[in-house]
């Protein structure tokens, strides 16, 4: 059962510190939690765990491709490695390590991305991932997400502790709005409905989703009612909820913090084309590079916000009509 937070405010709590303190909680239970970084512990949130687990933790330096080798071949040895640093290093400088070392090989690998998208505020374009989703995407049985807020975080890294296989998870490294409320269940592969709706429904993901219930709010004051839909497993997307939500309201925006090519945005108009093809707009960076700047003018810069959703929503319900 999901439970929304009746004030959407940011949290007070780090998504990096929320995610080290899930995986030290399952690190006490199972032995064979092992965690490995690539110079960026402190970044990362991770100097906690490395304070506790001397012995597990591996801080590789500099050299992600080494670190991704290193992270497979533990899980070859049985143990059960996270392997941690910023989303553009963990996606594209790693591609074929990830490719032969973990997903070809059929090991158990998670590779956990910081700062995804416009949340790399001043490391600025060359480490603002907005390709990284659609990246490991593409790789075979690899599973894909993007936890909302710390409470859902939380929650997943619990499941991804004994959850086998390749797995990349992308997410702020700060703070984020919370949308849920402690106590909520999430399952991988499973959209949340966050809002029903009947006009048009707005998948979301990531720091989207709380813009997109932003402009779900606004919609209404028009006498529209919208949808939303968390999609924060982009593989394996949930077929099944995304056909629903079209037969229910015949329109779909999808909202993004990466680009609008192989992600989000083109996992549901896949579904949408093979499953029920109904009118679809996508909020997303618009095949763009990064640049250097809050996260606020990002979001703006980038067509990100509560706004740029109502947009595309009312564009989608004249192509509905």
């Amino acid at each position: 059962m999901v439970k929304l937070v009746k004030d959407r405010v940011p949290d007070t709590v780090d998504m990096r510190d929320a995610y080290c303190a899930a995986l030290m909680e399952a690190a006490q239970k199972d032995p064979a939690i092992v965690a490995v970084d690539c110079d960026l512990t402190s970044s990362m949130g991770m100097k906690s765990f490395e304070l506790k687990y001397p012995d597990r933790h591996f801080n590789v330096g500099i050299a992600e491709s080494n670190g991704t080798g290193i992270a497979a071949g533990l899980s070859a040895a049985g143990l059960n490695p996270f392997y941690h640093t910023f989303s553009c290093f963990a996606s594209r400088r790693v591609y074929d390590q990830v490719f032969l070392s973990c997903a070809y090989a059929g090991q158990n690998v998670k590779i956990i991305g910081g700062d995804s998208g416009v949340t790399a505020t001043y490391n600025g374009g060359t480490h603002m991932s907005f390709e990284d989703m659609g990246i490991m995407r593409n790789l075979p049985e690899v599973t894909v997400l993007e936890p909302t807020d710390t409470v859902m975080l939380r929650e997943i890294t619990k499941q991804l502790t004994t959850y086998r296989g390749v797995v990349y998870m992308r997410f702020p490294r700060r703070a984020t709005v919370r949308v849920y409320e402690a106590g909520s269940d999430f399952q991988i592969g499973k959209a949340v409905s966050v809002r029903e709706g009947r006009d048009a429904t707005i998948i979301a993901i990531g720091i989207c989703v709380s813009e997109a219930v932003k402009a779900a709010d606004l919609l209404a004051e028009q006498g529209i009612d919208a949808g939303v839909l968390d999609m924060f497993t982009i593989k394996p997307a949930d077929v099944d909820a995304v056909v629903a939500a079209a037969e229910r309201t015949g329109a779909i925006v999808t909202a993004e913090n990466h680009n609008i090519i192989n992600g989000l945005g083109s996992a549901v108009a896949e579904i949408l084309a093979e499953h029920c093809p109904v009118p679809m707009e996508r909020v997303g960076v618009q095949d763009e590079f990064g640049e250097v700047g809050q996260q606020d003018y990002l979001m703006e810069r980038f067509g990100l916000t509560a706004p740029y959703i109502v947009e595309k929503v009312l564009k989608v319900l004249e192509r509905k009509a």
